[in-house]
C-alpha cells in the first residue's frame, strides 16, 4: 500500500482503500472462525464477505500477495503453532545486534533513541508530541512523534478511533500535543512501505524499553514467546512481566509485539485487539512467502 495523505479516522475514510481492505480482512476472520476448522472454498468465502470472487481474488492478491486459499490458512486460529514450529526465533544474539544501545534492526529500516529513565519520569513533561491520523494497511492507524522520531502508533480498527486516542495520550501525561500530520508524512510513509529510513522514539521505563529492543530483532514473517522474550533480557522467570511490557509497547507493528506468543502456540493478548494480531502476523506470513 501506498500511504498519500494523513487522514481522520472518519466514515468516508473508511471506504479508502487501506480500511476497506482491512475490513474485508476482518470478516474473513470471522467467517472462517465460524467454519470450526472446514476449509472454505473461493466461492464460499466470497459470498461470506459479499463480494464476487474475482472480485475477492483481486483484494487479497493486491494486500497479502498470496492467493485468498493460501491466506485463509494463515489466518486459521492454528497458525501461530505452525510459526512457533517453523519461524520460531531464539533471541540469543539480541544483545549483538544491539539490545543494548541504538540498532538499526527490524528489516534494516529502522533507527531508535531511548528516553533516559530521568526523562520518562517526568511524563514527557517538555515534551512535544506531535499527532495525525494515517491510511496503513490494518485500517486507520493514530501516529505521534516526537523531533526525535516515532513514539506511538496504535491500531483503531477494534478499539474504535476515541479510545486509541485516549490510550496514547494516557502514556506521557504532562507532554504538549499538537495535531500536525503533514510534518510526519515522510517518516510514516517510509515506516508503512518499509522503505527509506523510519526513527523510533522510545519513552518507556528501562526494563519495557529492554523488551522493547528485543521485540525488534524479531525479524519479519517468525515469532518468539514470553518466556524467550524473558530470557534474552537477562530476567528468565519475569515472564509475567515482560508480557505487561509487551502490552505496554506504545509504538504497534514497528515494535512488533505482535511476533510474541505463548509457549503453548497460543496468541496470547493483543492491546489492540487480537483479530488484528492475526491479520497482522498472516499480512507477515503471506509477505514472507511472497519474497
Amino acid at each position: 500500500m501506498t500511504l498519500l495523505e494523513p487522514h481522520r479516522p472518519t466514515t468516508q475514510d473508511r471506504a479508502e482503500e487501506g480500511a476497506y481492505h482491512y475490513q474485508v480482512i476482518r470478516r474473513a476472520i470471522e467467517a472462517i472462525d465460524a467454519a470450526q476448522g472446514r476449509a472454505l472454498s473461493l466461492e464460499a468465502l466470497a459470498a461470506e464477505v459479499n463480494l464476487s470472487p474475482a472480485h475477492f481474488q483481486r483484494i487479497f492478491s493486491k494486500w497479502a500477495g498470496v492467493s485468498p486459499k493460501r491466506y485463509q490458512q494463515y489466518l486459521a486460529l492454528d497458525h501461530a503453532r505452525t510459526l512457533l514450529r517453523e519461524k520460531f526465533t531464539t533471541l540469543d544474539t539480541a544483545h549483538a545486534l544491539g539490545l543494548s544501545g541504538t540498532g538499526r534492526l527490524h528489516d534494516l529500516f529502522l533507527t531508535w533513541e531511548a528516553m533516559s529513565p530521568g526523562d520518562y519520569a517526568r511524563e514527557g513533561e517538555g515534551l512535544t508530541i506531535r499527532w495525525g491520523w494515517f491510511d496503513s494497511p490494518f485500517e486507520a492507524a493514530l501516529v505521534m512523534a516526537t523531533d526525535r522520531g516515532i513514539c506511538g502508533l496504535a491500531f483503531a480498527a477494534e478499539t474504535g478511533a476515541e479510545a486509541a486516542m485516549a490510550d496514547i495520550l494516557s502514556r506521557w501525561p504532562k507532554a504538549t500535543f499538537v495535531e500536525d500530520p503533514m510534518s510526519m508524512r515522510e517518516e510514516v510513509h517510509a515506516a508503512f512501505n518499509q522503505s527509506g529510513e523510519a526513527r523510533l522514539h522510545m519513552i518507556g521505563a528501562p526494563f519495557q524499553i529492554k523488551v522493547w529492543e528485543a521485540l525488534v530483532t524479531i525479524p519479519s514473517g517468525h515469532v518468539t514467546t514470553y518466556s524467550e522474550l524473558a530470557h534474552a533480557v537477562g530476567s528468565p522467570r519475569a515472564v509475567r512481566a515482560v508480557g505487561t511490557a509487551v502490552g505496554r509497547n506504545p509504538v504497534s507493528w514497528l515494535i512488533p509485539c505482535h511476533r510474541a506468543l505463548r509457549k503453548s502456540g497460543g496468541l496470547g493478548g493483543y492491546h489492540w485487539g487480537l483479530p488484528v494480531k492475526r491479520a497482522l502476523l498472516a499480512w507477515e506470513s503471506a509477505r514472507d512467502e511472497a519474497v
